[in-house]
């Protein structure tokens, strides 16, 4: 997808209490900014609560940014929990020329008839397996920034990549096999997120 110069990319995530969603929105901030991108990120709150539905949003741009509200026509939404689906709209005011990108094992051909006559671009990437294979634990928060990264093309990859590892060393500064499997996370989601 191609934005206007001054035009920020919109993102909003939606996922459960605990999922991580609200992290991999900020850390997609930080590495935005690492980008010399204007960037804001922030979550919606409410009585959250380990498993209940949060949001969050970013806005990417390359100038300074003055709008200072929820997002209601996003780009690209990210769906890190596919039970979401069964209650709330995700697709709602989801641009027709972004994408849907969501955590789950199923193809996008199988997702489309869930999604209330959504005609734009649905991605799936099984950040769980993922997650299992790579980190030992259902963490899909880090496979989803990946793979938003990837559809959106929002940044570069590679220093998106070199940049992820120096934010994961700072975060795990002594646990180095966090490290690694996060890093696998990352490359492993971008390389088998699919795109229908």
């Amino acid at each position: 997808m191609t934005k206007k110069i001054n035009e920020a990319v919109e993102i909003r995530w939606h996922g459960r209490g605990g999922q991580g969603a609200k992290t991999a929105c900020l850390l997609l901030a930080d590495v935005a900014f690492n980008s010399n991108k204007h960037v804001q990120g922030f979550p919606e709150y409410g009585p959250e609560r380990m498993g209940a539905p949060i949001t969050a949003y970013n806005r990417i741009s390359d100038e300074h940014c003055k709008v200072h509200s929820n997002i209601y026509t996003p780009d690209y939404v990210v769906v890190v929990d596919e039970t979401l689906l069964n209650s709330v709209d995700v697709t709602k005011g989801l641009k027709e020329t972004g994408a849907l990108i969501i955590n789950s094992k199923k193809d996008p051909e199988e997702i489309r008839p869930l999604l209330k006559g959504y005609k734009g671009r649905v991605c799936s990437v099984d950040a769980e397996r993922i997650s299992m294979e790579t980190l030992g634990r259902n963490f899909p928060n880090t496979p989803m920034l990946a793979a938003v990264v990837k559809v959106s093309n929002i940044l570069e990859q590679e220093k998106f990549i070199k940049d992820m590892r120096e934010s994961f060393r700072h975060k795990f500064l002594h646990k180095e096999s966090l490290v690694e499997g996060n890093m696998k996370a990352l490359l492993q989601s971008m390389d088998e997120v699919k795109v229908g």
